[in-house]
């Protein structure tokens, strides 16, 4: 009970225009739609009396007066006195002292080997998530309950020898991204060197991650695409998503014209010889300070939606580093998309999903786990409690009524 007359206060204090809980609880979500971000995660959390009491307040607040006794039969208590409920909520508080959300809720922190994890992406296969990370030969960690990590193998054992000749000075494979499509495991993987754009996309393909099986082995595919100096984009940070006629597509890009997407052909899981078109997603205002810092797509179809995360800002600098995830949305693959506020992610739109905080800085290059309880996000963040070490983060996603995503866990939130 004390945990939902607590919520009631902050919903009290958010009617009259503070700010401090909702900036703690849904950061980054205007009011009114904060009221159904703060009634999605009470839902979740089956805080049942926080959700009915948020789901009256957003009833009252659009209708007339006269139609309020109306509302107050189906909530069961007469008008004049749920139109005081917010009010009394607030002097409840003042009776019991404050709890934060990691009292109420504390997040399941990750176990095991999750330190030195950049550019996470993970797949279930059996009853076993394999995460895939950035590393000379591109890191596999297996895990029975997304909680309890080890480190179980390498994709590569050495460089292969077609990306060494492709880009010079390479000493390890980034980014990698895994997908399963056309009875296949594909794992993509960016090429390059820091600061540079001669980059290249290859891919490896397996018809298991089950390291005990007859059947596992790595078969490299070469080279997908690639991108040169003359170019405006750069072929790295690759993402798979699969539409709702099951035709695969690749997103990628970091910095320089942001990010992009080309139709794969399923068969070979090469970008389509019938469709070229380079699509633009998502980019930002280059500036001296903010070179067009936009990448590490990964998109989502979710409830006739497409959803495009990115990161912004920087990676790679420890406790300075200042990467944040945003999402847009669209009707369409090819886009355009939108933030919450409808500003164009091709303008430099994008709603924040996750920021740094003091501990977790730098939270960014994202992957999105859709299993069969939800959404995870799955992403590296800055340990400053470890001197800066990225390591492995997982999130649930929670929806607000809207249809956008905040995170579960308040230990990412801005603290």
């Amino acid at each position: 009970m004390l945990d939902s007359t607590l919520l009631m206060a902050v919903l009290w204090s958010s009617s009259v225009g503070s700010g401090r809980y909702r900036s703690r609880f849904c950061s980054g979500v205007a009011f009114p739609d904060w009221l159904n971000c703060i009634s999605a995660r009470a839902k979740t959390a089956s805080e049942s009396v926080v959700h009915s009491v948020v789901q009256f307040i957003l009833a009252i607040k659009s209708i007339t007066l006269d139609q309020r006794s109306s509302v107050a039969a189906n909530f069961m208590c007469p008008a004049k006195f749920c139109l005081v409920m917010p009010l009394l909520a607030f002097a409840i508080l003042l009776t019991f002292p404050a709890m934060s959300w990691e009292q109420q809720q504390p997040p399941q922190e990750l176990q095991g080997d999750i330190r030195q994890v950049h550019d996470p992406t993970t797949i279930k296969e059996g009853d076993t998530y394999y995460l895939f990370s950035t590393r000379a030969g591109i890191a596999i960690r297996c895990s029975k309950d997304l909680i309890s990590w080890r480190l179980c193998g390498d994709v590569f054992a050495h460089l292969p020898q077609w990306a060494v000749r492709d880009v010079p000075g390479l000493r390890g494979l980034w980014a990698p991204d895994v997908s399963y499509f056309n009875g296949k495991y594909h794992l993509y993987y960016s090429v390059s060197t820091f600061g540079s754009n001669r980059s290249s996309i290859g891919l490896v393909t397996n018809q298991t991650l089950d390291p005990t099986s007859d059947r596992y082995r790595w078969q490299d595919q070469g080279k997908i695409i690639g991108s040169m100096p003359a170019d405006d984009w750069n072929a790295i940070d690759p993402n798979i998503v699969i539409d709702e006629e099951s035709q695969p597509w690749l997103s990628f890009g970091s910095f320089w014209g942001g990010i992009k997407l080309r139709k794969i052909d399923p068969e070979t899981a090469k970008p389509s010889t019938r469709d070229t078109t380079l699509y633009s997603l998502a980019s930002r205002p280059r500036t001296p300070e903010l070179p067009g810092a936009i990448e590490a797509p990964a998109i989502i179809r979710k409830d006739g939606y497409y959803y495009l995360f990115v990161s912004f800002d920087f990676c790679c600098r420890g406790l300075e580093s200042t990467y944040n995830i945003r999402v847009g949305r669209s009707r369409r693959i090819t886009g355009p998309y939108m933030d919450r506020q409808s500003k164009l992610m091709m303008e430099g739109g994008g709603t924040i999903v996750v920021m740094g905080g003091k501990r977790w800085r730098g939270p960014g290059h994202c992957a999105i786990l859709q299993d069969k309880d939800g959404e995870k996000l799955v992403y590296h963040a800055y340990d400053a409690n470890a001197r800066g070490t990225p390591t492995l983060r997982i999130s649930s996603l929670i929806w607000d009524a809207a249809g956008w995503p905040t995170i579960s866990s308040s230990s990412d939130l801005p603290d």
